[in-house]
């Protein structure tokens, strides 16, 4: 696997430079708001009328854009492709969020723009954590877990935290359970509403159009994961773990919440006898890191490999072209590894 070191843990001092070049962006963007301000009323960028959105990565994009319609300018922090989680604000971006009248980020996810969120004058500012329960995926996530609450407890205690764990070690990946991701969506309309009240009752009916669809998602994967021969998947990372509780299946990660842990041998050694145990034929990788790992450990247990995206950004990669049709692609995936009926 190739290793993305975590800014939070990863690097000595990491944390240190972070907070400095978040810092110095600030400062930069501050002092060419004046500048950029000026360029963009000449651009007629501010003169739409329209609302303008910062949005910290992707699943919050999507949600600007499908609850804000024609009523809203969404200008994303991550580009496609970029690992979110390894973003650094530049000054031309802190500029962009100074200039917002709001921002939709997911707290916990991307510390520099929790930083560049907290420095900001931002008025309106939709935190989708706040939006729908958070809960605490362990290190080791499934039918195991409890094998390792010991080791977990210790490693947790070597560490200061990582910058994949939302606050208090909560999961963030939220957005992969539809049913959270939408209650998150009624939010961040009922907060596009007060911030635009002109153009509210067409937000609710986008919000409510959203929900709708979120809503057929769910029942998709309720009905195609029902009847499987197995309940139990492989993958990289433990970025899944709402989406299995939802269906009933048991996610078992090679690393934890953090993608750029490096799995012990005994790990490797565990995952090779329950996929002999549970009759797993599969293990999952996802499209912005390596597959290195993923393959293996399914060389070394005759099994195969597939994708199983945790939608942080759509690229050339991804097997879709927006949410829906990569969610539609996760499920089918799902189900050949599982052997749905």
């Amino acid at each position: 696997m190739n290793v993305r070191r975590n800014p939070a843990t990863s690097r000595p001092g990491s944390r240190i430079r972070t907070s400095i070049a978040v810092a110095a962006a600030t400062a930069l963007g501050l002092g060419a708001l004046s500048a950029c301000s000026t360029s963009n009323a000449a651009d007629g960028e501010n003169s739409s009328g329209k609302l303008d959105v910062v949005a910290s990565f992707y699943p919050m994009e999507f949600l600007a854009e499908q609850i804000g319609g024609d009523h809203v300018s969404v200008t994303g922090l991550t580009e496609p492709g970029q690992e979110p989680h390894d973003l650094e604000i530049s000054a031309k971006q802190t500029a962009q969020l100074q200039e917002a009248d709001a921002v939709l980020y997911l707290k916990g996810l991307q510390p520099a723009v929790d930083d560049a969120v907290q420095q900001s004058e931002v008025k309106t500012k939709i935190d989708a954590a706040t939006l729908t329960s958070l809960e605490e995926h362990g290190e080791e996530v499934g039918g195991h877990a409890e094998e390792h609450d010991e080791h977990a407890e210790e490693g947790h205690a070597e560490e200061e935290g990582h910058d994949h764990e939302a606050e208090g070690g909560k999961d963030p990946h939220i957005w992969l359970d539809p049913v959270k991701y939408a209650e998150v969506a009624e939010g961040v309309g009922k907060a596009f509403e007060k911030a635009d009240p002109d153009n509210a009752a067409e937000y609710e009916k986008n919000t409510a159009a959203l929900v709708k669809k979120l809503d057929g998602l769910n029942t998709q994967f309720e009905d195609g994961l029902k009847n499987t021969d197995s309940k139990v998947f492989i993958t990289t990372h433990a970025a899944f773990g709402y989406l299995a509780e939802r269906y009933g299946l048991t996610e078992e990660a090679i690393t934890g919440l953090d993608p750029e842990t490096e799995p012990s041998a005994a790990r490797v050694r565990e995952l090779q006898e329950m996929a002999k145990a549970d009759g797993v034929t599969t293990v999952f990788y996802e499209t912005l890191v390596s597959d290195d790992t993923a393959k293996t450990l399914a060389n070394d247990a005759n099994l195969k490999t597939d994708v199983l995206d945790p939608i942080e950004g759509i690229t050339e990669k991804s097997r879709g072209d927006d949410y829906f049709q990569v969610m539609e692609s996760n499920l089918q995936a799902l189900q050949k590894a599982l052997g749905a009926k």
